[in-house]
């Protein structure tokens, strides 16, 4: 189907990259779009060109809903009151996904997880690269989506947030994947953990090949796609086992990686690994190629990083942790007979953190809370949490009482936008202070 854009009346919400990515879209289409963001100062502010009309501060409701097509960034939430009421005038609200979807002409690989799916992104491009084709990765990680348009490609990977996917109707995967599915931006959604979840799980409909997490089973319906792949749980298609304290990486029955020959470290990275490898299977790619791709790979930045060691003690940036589930995984990645001091705290997107309670109970660890909900969280720790307002004044306190044989884990469980740009922001930091205060 080709669309046409020159003549409708289209409005961009969010001047972010996403934004900009879509204002050049359509001046390269012929039509003219407008922009509005709620922030009274956006950061890529000066990058909108000057024939473009825009608005700040809110969301103006004649412009939204004079509008024939909606475009929405994944920070501005599609059940505010006026975007409802645009959606029941019929008008057509969608995503830069969306977009990027009606215009893709190469595979699509999709995948999305509350944890994870930067790292399995981030592999899969390694594999296709290593094997020769032109791949681009875009979405919630590497470029805008509809940059990638502008490239000549074999192959795109999409790595999508469920704010991504919930305006979009047209992508059409050769492979979706959803990793896993745990509580997260339930302040975003009405409908609470049920609407995230089924968020997610749209990313495969109309999918040619679905990869589903067997420990997840009650989410998901064959239906959805022509052929399913298992994996997870020691039945699945690609599972996990150990052998004499020894991880492998398995397919059916045959013993394909083993994770001591491997950089690989931490129970999440492996399940990443398998995941990567299940998708390069169903690519067709040689799996002796992506083993040794996967054999030589490291951490991603900011997640479970282990940033700076000295006098025995190991400090670790885990800052693209945003939710509770994924401090927990860090935790149980770690092995010490040490203190581990924990760092935790930002914005909590109304989790519930009573649910680390029991858990951090049995662990030997001081809990440093801070930002905007660091006072809420740290009353429910109690004897082992202590709040203070900033991460800086947090380090410089763990500073003064870590000894030899702890660890220093920033694995935060919340979103760092109360007091920084972004997690990236927040984890630059603690690289810094780690180094400084050590």
């Amino acid at each position: 189907m080709s669309y046409k854009y020159s003549k409708k009346k289209i409005l961009i919400l969010g001047i972010g990259l996403t934004g900009i990515s879509c204002i050049n879209f359509f001046l390269k289409r012929g039509a003219m779009p407008k922009i509005i963001d709620e922030s009274n100062k956006p950061y890529y502010l000066d990058k909108i060109p000057k024939n473009i009309q825009y608005k700040l501060g809110s969301l103006e409701k004649k412009w939204i809903l004079e509008s024939d097509l909606i475009i929405i960034s994944p920070g501005v939430s599609s059940f505010k009151p006026i975007l409802i009421e645009a959606r029941m005038l019929g008008i057509e609200i969608i995503s830069d996904i969306e977009l990027f979807s009606r215009e893709a002409k190469s595979p699509i690989i999709s995948i999305t997880g509350t944890n994870g799916k930067s790292t399995v992104s981030t592999m899969v491009k390694k594999i296709s690269e290593n094997l020769g084709y032109k791949v681009y990765l875009g979405g919630n990680i590497g470029f805008p989506a509809l940059d990638m348009l502008e490239k000549k490609s074999d192959l795109y990977i999409l790595e999508l947030s469920s704010f991504q996917l919930e305006n979009i109707f047209s992508l059409q995967s050769k492979i979706a994947a959803v990793l896993n599915i745990k509580e997260d931006h339930l302040d975003r959604y009405p409908g609470g953990f049920k609407q995230y979840k089924k968020t997610k799980l749209s990313i495969y409909k109309n999918s040619e090949i679905c990869l589903v997490n067997a420990k997840e089973k009650n989410y998901f319906f064959k239906k959805s796609c022509k052929k399913c792949i298992t994996f997870g749980t020691n039945d699945s298609d690609y599972y996990i086992d150990n052998i004499q304290d020894k991880v492998f990486l398995y397919c059916k029955e045959t013993k394909i990686l083993d994770i001591s020959k491997t950089s690989l470290y931490g129970y999440q990275n492996y399940e990443n690994a398998l995941v990567s490898l299940a998708i390069s299977d169903a690519m067709c790619f040689p799996r002796d190629k992506a083993i040794d791709v996967l054999s030589n790979f490291s951490s991603l930045p900011h997640r479970f990083q282990i940033v700076h060691k000295r006098n025995n003690i190991s400090w670790i940036n885990d800052s693209k942790s945003t939710n509770i589930d994924s401090t927990k995984a860090a935790l149980k990645n770690i092995n010490t007979k040490g203190t581990i001091w924990l760092l935790l705290g930002g914005d909590k997107k109304s989790a519930d953190f009573n649910i680390l309670k029991n858990y951090l109970e049995k662990l030997k660890i001081k809990v440093y809370c801070f930002g905007k909900d660091g006072m809420n969280i740290a009353k429910i720790f109690q004897k082992k949490s202590i709040y203070v307002q900033n991460l800086k004044d947090a380090m410089t306190l763990i500073s003064k009482e870590v000894r030899s044989g702890d660890i220093v884990l920033l694995s935060p469980g919340c979103s760092s936008k109360d007091q920084f740009k972004n997690f990236e922001e927040r984890g630059n930091l603690f690289i810094t202070l780690s180094k400084e205060l050590s």
